[in-house]
């Protein structure tokens, strides 16, 4: 089946947002001209009027790689003003890719932050909490989600909800030499959002399709029974990091199926990325999408747009 058709079947008389680069605007620009120089892995909060937007910048291996994750706030989610930026020397790591941004009940904040170990493939998510968006000290970290010597974890989606929080996390196998790549979404639970204990799988690849090689949940809409999720996939190792954006349906307690022969969104430029969905529901009808995608130049920016939404499920909070 189609994907926009089925996301039609799944929403029922509701219409759930479908990303469209030709109708969004550049939020952030990409830090550099080509490929490898990118903005986005986004985050975004909104609360009292204001959207709240962590994100990650890089450049290219050699040049860099993810070498800072930015705090900004904006009015109208077009414009933002960086009221933090955290760079990788103070999480002595090498690289940082999509961080979570979370309000918590109490009116504080939590960032949680995706670092790559050092001389390794391995990968872990390290926790700050603040009282402001702007006020995060990474002296004050802690590593939530160690992974270990078999497993990368990075690029954590947190849900916290009615007293429990639910975090769905990209996790790859490390064991076979040379496909590090290959990712599956793994879920896990938590009564206080830093010690965490690991459920099922949440989501795989399907064999001969366009997401066999990797998935990685991006967005939870709603931890109910009527809970969908975009996510990345990727069909070969050649697709690292040119995810496109697909749709799947909860099938279990934390666990998705994916939907459609084919993917729900794509960037008309270069590689067709078009990843790392997040969702603000503004409450009106509507909500704002930001995501990833290619540029004309082979670039990944940070884009927005404005989207009708019935809600018919909730967002992230």
């Amino acid at each position: 089946m189609d994907a926009r058709n089925e996301l039609s079947h799944l929403s029922g008389n509701g219409a759930l947002p479908v990303p469209c680069v030709e109708r969004a605007v550049v939020a952030i620009a990409a830090p550099g001209q080509g490929p490898g120089h990118w903005a986005g892995a986004p985050s975004v909060v909104f609360c009292d009027g204001v959207f709240h937007l962590a994100y990650r910048l890089r450049h290219p291996v050699g040049e860099g790689r993810g070498y800072a994750v930015v705090i900004a706030r904006s009015e109208d989610g077009l414009t933002f003003h960086p009221v933090a930026v955290l760079e990788r020397e103070q999480f002595a790591c090498e690289s940082l890719e999509r961080p979570a941004l979370v309000r918590i009940d109490d009116g504080a904040w939590r960032l949680y932050v995706s670092c790559a170990t050092p001389g390794t493939l391995h990968w872990q998510i390290e926790a700050l909490d603040a009282e402001d968006p702007g006020a995060f000290d990474t002296a004050q970290r802690r590593v939530v989600l160690p992974g270990d010597a078999r497993t990368a974890v990075k690029d954590p989606v947190v849900v916290h909800e009615s007293g429990r929080w639910h975090l769905w996390a990209s996790c790859h196998d490390l064991s076979e030499p040379g496909h590090a790549d290959r990712m599956v979404t793994g879920y896990a639970t938590s009564n206080d959002g830093l010690d965490w204990t690991w459920g099922p799988t949440a989501l795989e690849g399907r064999p001969g399709t366009w997401d066999e090689r990797g998935v990685r949940v991006t967005t939870v809409l709603s931890v109910d029974d009527r809970s969908l999720a975009y996510y990345d996939g990727r069909a070969s190792a050649a697709e690292n990091s040119e995810e496109r954006t697909g749709l799947a349906v909860r099938n279990g307690s934390g666990t998705f199926k994916a939907v459609a022969d084919a993917p729900l969104a794509v960037s008309p430029h270069g590689s067709g990325s078009l990843r790392y969905v997040s969702m603000a529901n503004l409450g009106n009808g509507t909500s704002r999408l930001f995501y990833e995608a290619t540029d004309p130049n082979g670039a990944h920016s940070l884009y927005t747009e404005l989207v009708g939404y019935t809600e018919l499920v909730g967002s992230t909070k």
